[in-house]
C-alpha cells in the first residue's frame, strides 16, 4: 500500500466524519464513491469494490461512535429513543439482508428510492429545529411510531444494503416531532448500533484492509469530534438546509441507480 493511499485514507476519515459529526449521519454515500473513484483518479492506488463497502461500514462505526460520545456530552443524545429503537433498526436489517434474494432488487431500490424522495420533501418542511435542549432524554415522542419506523426502514434498508440514515432523521423530525440537534445526536448512536453487525460480518469475512482501515480510523474519530462541535456553534436553520442537500444528493443517487438498472 502507498504512502499516498494512507494519506488519503487519513484525509478521508477526517473530512467525511466532521460532515457526520455535523449533521448526524453515517457518511457512506459520500464515503463509499471517494474511495472508489479518488485513488485511482489521484494516481495512488485502487480498492475494489469489496474492500471499498469493508472501509464505509468500518469508518461509519467509528465515525458515529466518536460523535454520539460528543453529542452526548451535550445532552442531545436520547437514550428513551435509542433504547425504542436500536433493537428493532438491527434486528430488522439483518432480516432485511436474509430476505433481499427472494425480492426483485429493482423492486427493492424503487421503494428505497421513493422513501428517500420523501425524506428529501420532508427535509424541507419547517420542524421543530429546537436551538437549545436541555436533556434530550426529557423529550416525548410515540414509542410505537418510533418502532414502526425503526422496523421499516432497517428492513428496507438491510435488503437493499443502505443504512438509511438520511431517511430517519427527517422521519424523527416530522413523524416523532423530535428537535433538530436531538435527532442528530440519536441518529448518530443509531447507525453506530445498526453498524456494528455489519462490521462483525466484514472483519469475519475479511472484508476490511488493515491498514487503510486504521488510517480512516485515525482521521475518523477527531473528525466527528470536530463536527460535532460546530454542529453545536450553528444556527438549526442552516443544518436543516444541509440536511435538506445531502438528503436530495442521495434520493437523486439512488433514483439514478434505479433508471440505470431499470
Amino acid at each position: 500500500m502507498s504512502t499516498g493511499l494512507e494519506l488519503l485514507a487519513l484525509l478521508l476519515g477526517f473530512t467525511i466524519s466532521l460532515l457526520s459529526g455535523f449533521l448526524g449521519i453515517g457518511g457512506g454515500i459520500v464515503m463509499a464513491p471517494a474511495l472508489l473513484y479518488l485513488p485511482p483518479l489521484l494516481g495512488v492506488g485502487q480498492f475494489d469494490m469489496r474492500q471499498v463497502t469493508g472501509l464505509t461500514i468500518t469508518h461509519a462505526l467509528f465515525a458515529c461512535l466518536s460523535g454520539a460520545i460528543r453529542h452526548d456530552k451535550y445532552r442531545c443524545v436520547s437514550r428513551p429513543l435509542i433504547g425504542s429503537m436500536g433493537g428493532c433498526i438491527g434486528v430488522s436489517a439483518l432480516a432485511g439482508s436474509a430476505l433481499s434474494g427472494s425480492i426483485a432488487n429493482e423492486t427493492l431500490m424503487m421503494v428505497f428510492a421513493g422513501l428517500a424522495v420523501t425524506a428529501a420533501v420532508l427535509m424541507c418542511v419547517p420542524g421543530k429545529d429546537g436551538d437549545d435542549v436541555a436533556d434530550a432524554s426529557a423529550c416525548s415522542f410515540s414509542i410505537p411510531f418510533a418502532v414502526i419506523i425503526a422496523v421499516v426502514v432497517g428492513l428496507l434498508g438491510g435488503m437493499v444494503g443502505q443504512g438509511g440514515s438520511f431517511i430517519l432523521i427527517p422521519l424523527m423530525l416530522h413523524v416523532l416531532k423530535l428537535p433538530l440537534r436531538v435527532v442528530i445526536g440519536s441518529n448518530l448512536a443509531l447507525v453506530f448500533i445498526s453498524s456494528l453487525a455489519g462490521f462483525a460480518g466484514k472483519v469475519a469475512t475479511g472484508q476490511i484492509p488493515f491498514v487503510p482501515a486504521v488510517f480512516l480510523v485515525a482521521g475518523a474519530f477527531p473528525g466527528a469530534q470536530v463536527g460535532s462541535v460546530f454542529s453545536h456553534r450553528t444556527n438549526p436553520r442552516w443544518m436543516r438546509t444541509a440536511l435538506a442537500a445531502v438528503v436530495g444528493a442521495a434520493a437523486f443517487g439512488i433514483g439514478v441507480d434505479v433508471l440505470a438498472n431499470r
